[in-house]
This record gives structure tokens, C-alpha cells and sequence, in this order.
């Protein structure tokens, strides 16, 4: 849970800023700025450009955090007369002003000698981000890496035309998470880059399981010694990975599939479905050490690969229509913690922020500040704050919108 106290009176701001404070959006007016100056030396002065001010900075964000709660496609149909005009906001800014600042943002501004990374253009804000994680929350023992739901919203998708889609273009980067599995707060980002086709390239990491085990080593660098047990989907999970896991202190229980896992070192016999029949329930057992590969059977042969749980513990899997299946322990809590996440995914990922820009470092910076915005609100829910306003999560994203444009009314939305 939280590792600090808010007050009852605190805000939607105050839990935003635990992870985007002032230093940080500073910055950002600061760096946009030099952009812009530099900009206008190389390209000719722009008469109209004036140094945007904190003030703006965040009536700008407020702007483009506001797409992730009406989900207009465009932001700048705040100003329109259309369906998602708004006029209580619009007011705050033109819309040209809007467009200069939006024309000129910059988190970094200028690549220094020293960076090699592509990410330079928002790196420093994603450390800043992660530090605000780590300080801010503890995760519980149970944890999951896995890659949320920010695809398009759906719909959008079943509206517009094919030839708005195919102008769309596809991600250039995979975005994974490990997450707390009990309460759904995002406790690291790390951001996969497509370069190229080369071996680090988005095509390679689909197909080589080798480079999902780089993701999962780079979710769990600050894991190690704290006893977690991180659940992990078949394009992680890896005898050899686990093994590795274990020596740092971090435990696991993952889906085994033998199309995308790396199944090095499993005995083939558990990886072959057997030629009698099964009934539901069954499951089959082989061990290493503490490491355990269960085959178990419930319409299909799922196998699972654990060090976190004895193999001869028992659970229950609970279906409506057939009632009770027997399991292994490690399968009813993959199957438990795993509905958790999905429930988060179905919860929490329609407000992710709609502006879609062209720049991949712009697409990945307001991922993360809708990541942000999501872990604020669990925080928020955890707080005692919440007995006293019970904002749902679109009434706190309406209040954070309203807080960052100067705007005075403290009423809930409906």
C-alpha cells in the first residue's frame, strides 16, 4: 500500500504530483522553451511565440489529459463546436496558443554527447516517474509482468474509415509493466524500442524468447532479496530465467506454452500431451530442486512452471457451470492474480490519453503520464481522502483536468 499519509483535504493534484511534481513540469517549460529558441534560430523567428509559463504547462497538459476522459479523437475539438467541444475549458487557452505550445513541447531538447539511448527525448522523465513509484507505494508479494492494454480505443476502431486507418501508424515500441497483483498499481515501466529489424528490433522480441527474458530481467532489477513471486505469461517464462530469478530472491510461477516459451531444459514427456484420455482436473508432475513443471488438464492440457509453490498443495479452480476442478496450488493462484490484472486492463486502460501523436517519444510520454494517472487514482481509493469525496475514476480525471487549468470549482462532476 501507500508508504506516506495524504491528508482528507488532499486533491487529485496532490496525488498526480506525487509522481509529476512541479521540479519535473518546470523542466519541461524550461526545455520547451530552449526548443523553441532554437527552433526560430533555424528556421526564422515566429512573432507570435511568446515563453510559455508554469502556469501554461500545466493548463497544456490538463488539455491533452482531458482526451483520456471524453476520448475525442483529436484535442483539439475542445475548441470546436462539434460533439466534444467543451466550453468551460476552452476558455483558459486559445486554441493557438494551444497549438504553439504543442508545436514547441520538449521534455529533453537537445541530445547531450554522452546519450546513445533513443529514448533520450524523455528518459530523465521516466527515471523521475519511477522514483515517484518506488517511494510513493509498496507492492504486495504477489506480482505480474505483462504488457497492458493501450491499444486504440475500440471505439474508434468500429467507426472510422479504412482509409483513416491504414494513415494510422502501427507503434514503433512495446510497452510491459510489472505490476502489483492485488491492487493493479504500476510499479515499473520499462519501454522496448523497434530499431530496425535487427536483433533488438519490436519483430526480433516477438519471435525470440530470449529478449522477453531481457524485458523481464530489466522489470525486476530493483526485485531482488524481497521475496516476490512474479507471475509471467508464455513468452516469459523459462527454466532458465526462473533459475536465475531464484538466485536473486525473486520467485515465480509461470504459463509454459510450447510454441512460445523457451523450453530448454524441460523433458520432452511433460511437453507432449499424453495418449490416454484425461479427465478434468488430472495433472501430471516433474521436479528440480524446487523447481516444479505441472501438466494439467481442463478441456486442453495447460502446463505451468513454478519455484513459488509446492506441487503437492492443493487448490480449486470454481467455474459457474461445472463447479469445482481440482489443481495444484500454483494453478489457482496464476488463474486468481492473472483475473485480477484483467480486471485492472478492462477498469483502467479506456482512460488511457487518446492524443495520438506522430513522434514515438511523445506516444511513449503520455502512456506514462496515463500510467501516472491511474496508479494517483489507486493511491486515491487507498487514501482517507476518498471516504470523504468517493470520486469514480472519470470524476477524479475531470477534477485533475479542472486543478491543472486554474479552474475554482470543487463540486464532483456526474
Amino acid at each position: 500500500g501507500p508508504t506516506r499519509k495524504m491528508p482528507l483535504t488532499a486533491s487529485a493534484m496532490d496525488f498526480f504530483q506525487l509522481f509529476v511534481p512541479d521540479n519535473v513540469l518546470k523542466n519541461m517549460v524550461v526545455q520547451t522553451n530552449m526548443y523553441a529558441k532554437k527552433y526560430q534560430e533555424r528556421f526564422g523567428s515566429d512573432d507570435t511565440w511568446i515563453d510559455v509559463t508554469l502556469t501554461e504547462m500545466k493548463a497544456f497538459l490538463g488539455y491533452i489529459i482531458s482526451t483520456s476522459i471524453h476520448h475525442c479523437e483529436s484535442v483539439l475539438s475542445i475548441w470546436s463546436s462539434g460533439f466534444y467541444s467543451n466550453k468551460s475549458i476552452s476558455l483558459i487557452m486559445t486554441q493557438s496558443r494551444f497549438e504553439k505550445i504543442l508545436k514547441y513541447f520538449h521534455v529533453v531538447a537537445f541530445r547531450s554527447s554522452q546519450t546513445t539511448h533513443s529514448l533520450y527525448k524523455i528518459q530523465p522523465f521516466l527515471d523521475s516517474l519511477q522514483n515517484g513509484f518506488d517511494s510513493a507505494f509498496r507492492p504486495s508479494q504477489a506480482q505480474v509482468l505483462h504488457e497492458p492494454l493501450i491499444d486504440e480505443d475500440p471505439v474508434f476502431i468500429a467507426t472510422c474509415t479504412e482509409r483513416e486507418l491504414r494513415k494510422r501508424k502501427k507503434r514503433k515500441f512495446s510497452l510491459w509493466v510489472r505490476q502489483c497483483s492485488s491492487t493493479g498499481f504500476i510499479c515499473q515501466i520499462y519501454v522496448h524500442l523497434k530499431e530496425g529489424s535487427g536483433a533488438d528490433g519490436l519483430d526480433a522480441l516477438k519471435n525470440k524468447p530470449q529478449l522477453h527474458s531481457m524485458v523481464a530481467k530489466s522489470l525486476c532489477q530493483n526485485a531482488s532479496g524481497k521475496n516476490y513471486i512474479i507471475f509471467t505469461g508464455p513468452s516469459i517464462t523459462s527454466l532458465n530465467l526462473f533459475e536465475e530469478f531464484e538466485k536473486q530472491g525473486i520467485y515465480c510461477c509461470g504459463l509454459l506454452s510450447a510454441r512460445k516459451s523457451d523450453c530448454t531444459g524441460l523433458p520432452p514427456s511433460m511437453l507432449n500431451n499424453p495418449e490416454t484420455p484425461q479427465s478434468r482436473g488430472q495433472y501430471r508432475i516433474r521436479m528440480k530442486g524446487n523447481m516444479s513443471l505441472i501438466c494439467w488438464y481442463n478441456k486442453g492440457h495447460f502446463r505451468f512452471l513454478t519455484n513459488a509453490y509446492s506441487p503437492v498443495q492443493q487448490g480449486v479452480i470454481i467455474k459457474r457451470k461445472s463447479g469445482e476442478i481440482p489443481c495444484p496450488l500454483a494453478v489457482e493462484a496464476f488463474a486468481a492474480h492473472l483475473s485480477y490484472i484483467c480486471k485492472y486492463d478492462d477498469k483502467y486502460s479506456k482512460y488511457f490519453i487518446s492524443h495520438k501523436p506522430n513522434k514515438t517519444w511523445q506516444q511513449v510520454f503520455w502512456f506514462a503520464i496515463s500510467i501516472a494517472i491511474n496508479n494517483a487514482y489507486i493511491l486515491y481509493k487507498m487514501s482517507e481522502a476518498y471516504h470523504v469525496t468517493r470520486y469514480s475514476r472519470a470524476q477524479f480525471g475531470e477534477r485533475l483536468v479542472k486543478e491543472l487549468l486554474g479552474l475554482e470549482d470543487t463540486s464532483p462532476s456526474h
